[in-house]
């Protein structure tokens, strides 16, 4: 087992202050084009103007929800393409955010099968999407975001069964918040419980908007005694949640938190506890965080007993076990009182994100998409996760994939072709049954690695510049090009009939004016 136990008692702390509203980047509706506030006070945007690809559809009121989660009765289903991606905010690089998608089946196609998908986040692999006809499906990541907007993707995995989006949320984290963290690294949420209360909190109780959800069944639920609880800590925990606490009868039981299995990454708990009691006399209340499995128990922290008014935060990172083993609190034999605690948060640990494909291609990308608007609906990373790259090219499996061959045939590409030489990596560019037009573009012929370029049937003029005509290892299509000089509709015949005619024109101009200068009761020839 490989583990990190930190044990963080927080005494009176200036109060922190946040500006709520820049919290909340972004609530998307999917499925919609109407603006909705919800019950939290919410704003939920359409994403009929963030995604071109798709068809928006209504859960059936059989399966709908109530006024708590309305955005939840519409979604967008996606039938074409390997992977959707809907791409969100702008100056993000750098910035921890929270992201957070939901899906709501409800059988809105009437076919009671629920499909399984992928879900992807800046190119990184962040779930399998398994959904069911009754209830929703949540996935949370955190993380520090590496470029100036975030994408969120669905790629499908099985024939015929097709990824959809209900909600997709982000929000904006305080950069000390989960510090412990590497920034190379996302955090997985497997859960985040408020104990002994039957409600859940979010936006505005939290103003990170995270989502705590009720645990009130988890053994015996405790009304906090205290009107205020002083709730700085490091993690910045909504104060409301610790106006409840879950415990147990005797301190000879032990309270069960969480299961950790060997075949689960590395996870990261937080625990929050405030005392709930005013104790009279000298009574206390004291527990360890123990480790429980087939082989004993150990213990995975000091003592901790939580003060009045105040909070104390502990956790775990890195953690692993070798064995099935149950996180559980445990009395000490000095305590008086069985243990309690207030709230949680579990986390899977990624593994190092991606950087992404090269920026040079990436931006060469974003230059076609300028130049065609036919292009501008695809987004999020263009080649990870690998084998989801977009239709239209092909990449290889560098650490920064680099893009290999654009495949942009009939896509309805008209004008010019933009300078993409930045696409060095390039081996295969086939632009054929389009109508680009104007000469053919010399960079092509500098491209060091390719290897076939077909401009068939578009509407190139002019000669082959001679870098490509030269260059006898790319193999060159351009049939159906009419006013492209080739071989067989030579540019030198051409040019020589325009030379003739102008030579003729200026001999019959000279000859004029020497008519005229001879004779000047000549009539002046006028030439037409």
């Amino acid at each position: 087992m490989a583990g990190h136990f930190k044990f963080l008692p927080v005494l009176l702390l200036a109060i922190f202050t946040f500006s709520a509203s820049g919290q909340l980047i972004a609530s998307i509706n999917c499925g919609t084009s109407d603006v909705m506030i919800g019950k939290n006070l919410i704003q939920w945007s359409p994403d009929d103007q963030l995604i071109s690809n798709g068809i928006a559809r209504v859960v059936p009121p059989s399966h709908a929800y109530g006024s708590d989660f309305l955005e939840l009765n519409t979604l967008r289903v996606f039938t074409s393409r390997k992977k959707n991606c809907y791409s969100i905010g702008q100056k993000l690089k750098g910035v921890k955010v929270l992201v957070r998608a939901r899906f709501n089946y409800g059988n809105y196609d009437g076919l009671s099968s629920p499909p399984t998908f992928d879900l992807h986040f800046d190119g990184n692999f962040w779930a399998t999407v398994q959904t069911y006809i009754g209830g929703t499906k949540s996935y949370e990541v955190i993380y520090v975001a590496n470029g100036d907007s975030i994408s969120v993707c669905v790629a499908q995995t099985k024939p015929n069964q097709f990824p959809y989006m209900s909600t997709l949320e982000v929000r904006r984290l305080d950069p000390e918040i989960y510090k412990e963290v590497e920034k190379s690294r996302a955090l997985f949420l497997r859960d985040r419980l408020c104990y002994g209360s039957y409600r859940y909190y979010r936006y505005p109780t939290d103003t990170y908007d995270r989502y705590w959800s009720s645990a009130y069944g988890v053994r015996y639920p405790l009304r906090t005694e205290a009107y205020t609880v002083n709730t700085t800590a490091p993690n910045n925990p909504p104060e409301e949640i610790f106006k409840n606490a879950s415990t147990v009868y005797s301190t000879t039981d032990a309270l069960y938190l969480l299961t950790v299995s060997p075949m689960d990454p590395p996870i990261y708990v937080n625990f929050y506890f405030t005392e709930a009691t005013f104790f009279r006399f000298s009574l206390t209340r004291s527990f360890r965080i123990y480790e429980i499995s087939a082989s004993g128990s150990r213990p995975l922290s000091p003592p901790i007993s939580p003060p009045t008014f105040e909070v104390v935060e502990s956790f775990l990172y890195n953690y692993t076990v070798s064995s099935i083993s149950n996180i559980s609190l445990i009395a000490t034999v000095d305590s008086d009182f069985p243990p309690l605690i207030n709230a949680m948060e579990a986390f899977n640990i990624s593994g190092v994100l991606t950087d992404g494909t090269n920026s040079n291609d990436v931006a060469a990308l974003a230059l076609l998409q300028r130049t065609f608007e036919v292009l501008r609906g695809w987004n999020g990373d263009p080649c990870l996760p690998a084998p989801y790259s977009w239709d239209w090219l092909n990449c290889n499996n560098d650490a920064r994939p680099r893009i290999t061959s654009l495949h942009l045939d009939s896509f309805n590409l008209s004008g010019s072709l933009p300078d993409i030489s930045s696409l060095d990596a390039l081996e295969i560019i086939d632009l054929h049954n389009n109508t680009l037009n104007g000469s053919i573009p010399s960079f092509l012929g500098t491209m060091p690695n390719l290897k076939r370029l077909n401009l068939a049937y578009n509407r190139f003029s002019g000669p082959i510049p001679t870098s490509l005509s030269n260059k006898n290892k790319v193999e060159l299509v351009v049939t159906g090009n009419p006013s492209l000089c080739t071989s067989g509709n030579s540019c030198s015949s051409s040019a020589s009939q325009s030379e003739y005619s102008f030579l003729s024109w200026l001999l019959l101009l000279l000859l004029s004016l020497y008519v005229g200068e001879r004779n000047m009761q000549m009539p002046t020839c006028q030439l037409l």
